[in-house]
């Protein structure tokens, strides 16, 4: 199936576009993770595909291999970052619950104690 067009203030599409800097940590040919410029935890890297859909259950509908891709990186990045206790893996769906930017994206944080419930 195929993604739906990039809108044209996509931040992210811009991100993987090479158009809008980012500390890139990660990228391979259906995944690209920067860091998070307003860091929640000592590590908190983005993962988003580099096709566009709004929202983790839009990916997860249209293009499940992508959904998974995420999950992958997310993992790679984790081993890499030397998260060894854990880390989370989160998917904001809608702005309800906190999503600002309508690019699937998965955060991944770590690097200290990260207790349940959030906050």
């Amino acid at each position: 199936m195929t993604a739906p067009a990039r809108p044209d203030d996509c931040l992210f599409c811009k991100i993987v576009a090479g158009d809008v800097p980012a500390e890139i940590v990660r990228a391979d040919e259906t995944t690209v993770a920067f860091r998070d410029i307003h860091p929640q935890a000592p590590t908190h890297v983005l993962v988003v595909p580099r096709s566009h859909y709004a929202d983790a259950a839009e990916l997860a509908h249209h293009e499940p291999a992508g959904l998974a891709d995420v999950l992958r990186a997310a993992a790679d990045i984790a081993e890499r970052e030397g998260l060894t206790e854990g880390y989370r893996a989160v998917f904001n769906t809608g702005a309800g619950a906190g999503q600002t930017v309508f690019h699937a994206h998965l955060h991944v944080l770590g690097g200290r104690s990260l207790q349940w419930p959030p906050g």
